[in-house]
Parts: C-alpha cells; sequence; structure tokens
C-alpha cells in the first residue's frame, strides 16, 4: 500500500516509466490509485455541497420555529415581521423545488390575506361580543400543532424494540426430569371410553353347537296349543332362551301347518296374528 504522504519524482523506475511517490498527500483514490491533484474536468453539481442547517416538516412547522426564535407571543403574533421572514425562506426553496414550495405558498397566501384584514377596520360585532381577530384560526392552528409535536416528541423518547433495546433470547435447557401435566377427570373418562370402543373391535365370539330338535319343539307347540282357543304368535316364543331356539321353534310351527296340524289365521290386514290346533269335527 502506497503512503498518502509521499511525493512524485518525474524519473521512471528502473526504466519503466512508473512515477516513484515520495513526500506528498493524496488529495483522493481513483479504483486504488491515489491522486495528488484535483481533475481539471471533474464536474460538481451546484446543489452538491448545499448545508441545510433547518429542515422543517410542513408551513405550520416553519411558522412556529420562526415564532419561537424570535420570542414573539403566539397570541399576539406580529404579522408584518412574521411574513416577511417566511416569504424569504419560501423564496430560497422555491428556487430549489418547486413542488415542495407549493404546500409553503398557500401559507404565504393565507399569511398576507390575514395581514390584509387586519389593515382594515374590524367589522361590527353583536352587542356584548368583541370583534374576530384575524388570527384566531391560525392561532388555533399552531396551538394543535405544537402540541402533537411535542406529545410525538414523548413518544419517541420512549425505548423502542429495536432502536433501543433488544431482545434477549435465552436458551434454557428442559430439566432431567419431566413434568407431566396435570390429568382432569374428564380426560381420563375419555381415555377409558376410547379403550372400551378398541375392545369391542377385537372382541372373540365362540360359536358352540347346541343340540335341538325340530319334532321335539313340535311337541312342545302341540302341548302348548291344547286346550286352548287362539294363542298370539308371539306368545309362543321366549326371547330368553336365544336366537337358536327361536329358530327352530320357528320351523317346529312351520312343519306343523304345512303337516295341517295348525292353522295361523288372521282376521284383516295388519291385525294380530294368531296360532290355534286345526279343527276336526268328531
Amino acid at each position: 500500500m502506497v503512503d498518502t504522504t509521499s511525493r512524485v519524482i518525474n524519473d521512471t523506475v528502473d526504466g519503466l516509466g512508473l512515477p516513484m511517490v515520495i513526500d506528498q498527500v493524496a488529495v483522493a483514490r481513483l479504483y486504488g490509485e491515489p491522486l495528488f491533484a484535483m481533475p481539471q474536468d471533474l464536474y460538481i453539481p451546484p446543489d452538491a455541497l448545499e448545508v441545510f442547517l433547518e429542515a422543517f416538516e410542513g408551513p405550520l412547522d416553519l411558522l412556529l420555529y420562526l415564532i419561537r426564535k424570535q420570542n414573539f407571543n403566539i397570541l399576539d403574533i406580529p404579522m408584518a415581521g412574521l411574513t416577511r421572514q417566511y416569504l424569504s425562506y419560501v423564496e430560497e426553496i422555491r428556487h430549489r423545488n418547486l413542488e415542495l414550495a407549493a404546500e409553503y405558498l398557500l401559507m404565504a397566501a393565507m399569511l398576507i390575506e390575514i395581514k390584509s384584514r387586519m389593515l382594515l377596520p374590524p367589522k361590527p360585532a353583536a352587542q356584548g361580543h368583541e370583534a374576530q381577530d384575524p388570527r384566531a384560526e391560525l392561532v388555533r392552528r399552531l396551538l394543535e400543532y405544537e402540541q402533537i409535536k411535542l406529545s410525538a416528541a414523548k413518544l419517541n423518547e420512549l425505548p423502542q424494540l429495536g432502536r433501543d433495546f433488544l431482545q434477549a433470547q435465552v436458551y434454557i435447557e428442559q430439566s432431567l426430569q419431566p413434568r407431566f401435566p396435570h390429568v382432569c377427570a374428564g380426560e381420563l373418562q375419555a381415555a377409558w371410553a376410547n379403550i372400551l370402543s378398541r375392545a369391542k373391535l377385537v372382541q372373540h365370539h365362540k360359536i358352540s353347537r347346541a343340540e335341538l330338535s325340530v319334532r321335539e319343539h313340535m311337541s312342545l307347540l302341540l302341548k302348548t296349543l291344547r286346550g286352548r282357543r287362539f294363542v298370539e304368535f308371539e306368545a309362543l316364543f321366549d326371547p330368553s332362551l336365544g336366537t337358536p331356539v327361536l329358530v327352530v321353534t320357528f320351523i317346529a310351527m312351520l312343519e306343523l301347518a304345512k303337516e295341517t296340524l295348525i292353522e295361523i289365521t288372521q282376521a284383516e290386514a295388519f291385525a294380530p296374528i294368531y296360532v290355534r290346533l286345526t279343527y276336526t269335527p268328531c
């Protein structure tokens, strides 16, 4: 790296035509090479070196600055002096940025209007009321803006995440002994119901062979019907004996009807069904 405190000797080094830098300060570096004099064709834009000492957020901000700087009473504003200072500032920004100056020009027109109204005789007010001050609306807006500006400054002084402090993130290792959450009665009941429902899906059904005789049940039916005129169909079956016995009893009834030993009758459609022994004339 070449020392910036060096001077240039026009002699060549080792016949290569390279300048030797000794005892001269480089004013800048261009692409890593030191420059010991300002280039003659260097172009600097006119507004490149402009310095703005004050920056305002709008016409009200500028007016409030001028009032506070001159220690004017905001309730009794000297419109001539304030308007003159305001117009001088607007004239400065109008040459630099016409779009930015549009809003300021609107406020300048309002100041001139207020100044003109103050030169005219006041309008007569109603009895018991004072004449309206042309500056009243402007003073109200300035006071409201000042309150909002002070409140915004107080909010800006509050600590903000990412600007004034960072959120701490600490990794804490879990304890080796696990801590299980407390289980309520409802959760325990739901877990037990889930186990029962799963048990029903895998339960075993054992089929056993029973010795049932159709002829024996035919005899039982005849014995039941003997001496009775009519017996209701459902009364001949006992559900407590199980499905196999009911099936055999029904088959025995069909066999008796086939052999015309019993009659199955019904008075009308959807009426109760009755069973009786077949009537045989003497």
